[in-house]
């Protein structure tokens, strides 16, 4: 028998003593009355909790830190001080949500620098506010008020020469329902491999239909308007079928999860926006000529007060999403819609469209109705990740303008350096015109005079 077999027994029992002591004696645990708690940003509640002791624990004082694991998202500040007579304690801490998302609350041992048993799941998220709906019900206003003037200034002739021969309306259409679903997934694989969620909020960009700005940009830029709303018109009736079919064939390759549903009444509403006004326009121009022209006359004018609106109002409106842009979001927001417009350019450019088609089937094809994907992402998935996951199609609508701004910044430029100049009376004055047409025009009514 080995000499040493005694004393190696005796050291393993004291060692085993010495890590039971370690583990057991010294223990303590914090209940929470709820496993988990829900706060809104900006908002202070208040937590109750128990420290209970182990029967065998010999410490007699105590000093105990609660702690966020993230202080970004919550914030909590609560030391206790405490003996052992006053075990097991009941008490309450101040919790303060600040950013979307989850975090856990947990209770520090300061002495030993060790966390005890028990921790708290807190989730962050967002109170709907009054500016939210302030926002909403003022664009819904502005833009139905802005489609009454395109029904005003609708070449109706126009629009069923474009059905008879719907060339434009079918590139847009697959511009709209083939190449950004497609496009959108693919980008949400490339640039968030690790996120669902966030290649959920792309997918869901990427398959709504067209969006109303899409409309205002054309002639803001001197697009085909007419083609621009057949392609609206269009695009928001197919997406009751177009929508289904994407979400729930290639959307379940990114979460098989997700509680699918699509916005039926939604897309019936966006629906009966864009018909409805149109069609209060086209009565104004049979029996009300004189409100018609002069609603037409203002249209190009409020079209552009209307986008500088939204643009502004939607940044200070989502300014707390700011917050979660990464290079990443923003690679995200500026690839759907710009690869969208170039693609769909050069596709009608190969088909030989005219100018003014091509940039209205460029412009409808990379803008999207960001507010069905919010929506859907808001239903299908729960908070805060519902939230969260807004960023993307909120990305996309911040960024989509920034191109098209660029191009109507140049195209005024352009047209100030070639206006014709005229000379009244020994005065050089200045003949503003945005189109080489209007110019050569007005130059030869002054020759005839």
């Amino acid at each position: 028998m080995c000499p040493f077999s005694g004393i190696t027994q005796i050291f393993l029992i004291i060692l085993t003593i010495i890590l039971f002591h370690t583990v057991i004696v010294n223990t303590l645990q914090i209940k929470f009355h709820n496993e988990t708690v829900k706060v809104h940003m900006g908002d202070t509640i208040s937590v109750p909790y128990t420290i209970l002791r182990d029967q065998n624990d010999t410490d007699e004082k105590y000093w105990l830190q609660l702690q966020s694991l993230d202080n970004n998202l919550a914030n909590v500040q609560e030391k206790i001080y405490l003996t052992n007579d006053e075990l097991p304690l009941e008490g309450i801490f101040n919790l303060t949500g600040i950013f979307l998302g989850k975090t856990t609350v947990t209770c520090k041992y300061v002495e030993k620098n060790t966390l005890i048993s028990g921790n708290l799941d807190v989730i962050i998220v967002r109170e709907e506010r009054l500016i939210d709906k302030i926002f909403t019900v003022s664009v819904i206003a502005l833009v139905s008020i802005i489609y009454i003037n395109f029904g005003c200034v609708l070449n109706w002739g126009e629009l069923r020469q474009n059905l008879k021969r719907p060339i434009g309306p079918v590139i847009g259409l697959c511009g709209q329902f083939i190449l950004m679903p497609l496009l959108s997934y693919a980008l949400g694989k490339i640039i968030f491999p690790d996120s669902p969620e966030m290649q959920l909020g792309m997918f869901f960009t990427g398959v709504s239909p067209a969006g109303g700005a899409s409309n205002i940009w054309t002639l803001v830029l001197d697009g085909n308007v007419d083609l621009s709303i057949t392609m609206t018109t269009i695009s928001t009736i197919a997406a009751f079928g177009m929508m289904p079919l994407w979400i729930f064939t290639l959307g379940k390759f990114i979460f098989d999860d997700a509680k699918l549903a699509v916005p039926y009444r939604l897309i019936a509403h966006y629906a009966l926006a864009l018909v409805i006004p149109l069609a209060i326009g086209y009565l104004l121009t049979r029996y009300c000529k004189k409100v018609a022209s002069f609603l037409a006359r203002i249209l190009k004018g409020f079209s552009s007060l209307l986008i500088l609106f939204i643009i502004v109002f939607a940044t200070v409106t989502n300014l707390y999403l700011f917050k979660l842009f990464s290079w990443k979001i923003v690679l995200a927001g500026m690839g759907l819609p710009y690869i969208g417009f170039i693609l769909a350019y050069i596709f009608s450019k190969v088909l030989r469209q005219p100018s003014a088609d091509t940039l209205a089937i460029s412009i409808e094809t990379g803008i999207q109705n960001t507010g069905i994907a919010i929506f859907l992402l808001r239903v299908s998935l729960s908070q805060p990740a519902a939230d969260l996951t807004t960023v993307c199609p909120v990305a996309v609508s911040v960024m989509t303008p920034l191109p098209l701004m660029a191009i109507y910044i140049y195209k005024k430029i352009q047209a100030r350096l070639r206006s014709p100049r005229k000379e009244i009376n020994g005065n050089v004055a200045t003949v503003d015109c945005t189109e080489t047409e209007k110019c050569f025009t007005i130059l030869s009514e002054e020759r005839t005079n």
